[in-house]
């Protein structure tokens, strides 16, 4: 099966489905960036949002006096999106595309935005370059991305401590699609570059994170690598791998909250 197919067939399965049941707890947990986002933006016309999800930062920047167009994969979290915008009200659209590939009005965009969701297109530059011709001379490009895998330690936790019990969990590939496909500044500049994009600069953000710690177990058992797996096994094993990982984020649990910090980049760029 081909990249492409892969993730079309992971977003619009078992990764999509777990977004939007827990929307409202991702939502809470990444509002910072959603922002973030909406304010490096302010006062463009028209934005383009890559990789959308479920349109928390489409609606955000929608808020915002501007019209933008939201854009993923999975058909699944595009109809969350609608929704959201439907009962927020806004001037928001949304496209079920995937981005790098999409055939967008030339030069319709005067910002491009996208939180997490340009690490994982098969050719980052075919994709940027797709990009880049659906943006105005001068257009912004605005995204936050992770930064290094050993920066982020609780995104790892509970595959680390489920390993023994899940062994065909995929292994992380620093230089192939995925959650730290972006980690490498000099990969970032050089894509960008080569793409068409111009003064590409990185800036790390330290972000704060939080959640209930009532929600732990449906965190871990329903997002990442460990939830695809858990999707499809069965009772024995599932309960085996919750009380195998439960305690792993033992660091990271203080009082009746789940803490973290997000160590990401802010990757600006011009048209």
């Amino acid at each position: 099966m081909k990249l492409e197919d892969e993730q079309h067939a992971r977003w619009n399965g078992t990764a999509g489905n777990a977004w939007v049941e827990a929307q409202g707890l991702l939502d809470g947990i990444f509002r910072p960036l959603e922002d973030l986002l909406a304010k490096e933006v302010a006062g463009r016309r028209r934005v383009l949002d890559v990789g959308c999800g479920t349109g928390g930062t489409t609606v955000a920047i929608a808020r915002g006096g501007a019209e933008c167009v939201g854009v993923d994969i999975s058909e699944t979290m595009v109809a969350a999106a609608e929704k959201r915008a439907r009962q927020a009200g806004v001037d928001a659209r949304f496209l079920t595309a995937d981005a790098g590939s999409h055939e967008f009005e030339p030069g319709a965009f005067d910002a491009v935005v996208s939180r997490f969701g340009v690490m994982f297109f098969a050719d980052p530059t075919a994709a940027f370059t797709t990009l880049r011709q659906a943006a105005a001379d001068g257009a912004a490009l605005r995204m936050i991305v992770w930064r290094d895998i050993a920066d982020n330690p609780f995104m790892t936790v509970a595959e680390t401590a489920a390993a023994p019990l899940l062994p065909d969990l995929p292994a992380r590939d620093p230089h192939g699609p995925g959650q730290f496909a972006f980690a490498d500044p000099g990969k970032v500049e050089r894509t960008l570059s080569e793409a068409g994009w111009h003064d590409a600069d990185l800036r790390a953000l330290n972000v704060e994170c939080a959640f209930p710690e009532s929600e732990l177990v449906g965190y871990f058992t329903r997002l990442g690598p460990v939830g695809i797996a858990l999707s499809t096994a069965d009772a024995p094993t599932r309960d085996a791998v919750t009380a195998a990982v439960r305690p792993a984020f033992a660091p990271f649990v203080h009082g009746g909250e789940v803490r973290f910090t997000a160590a990401c980049w802010l990757v600006t760029a011009t048209a």
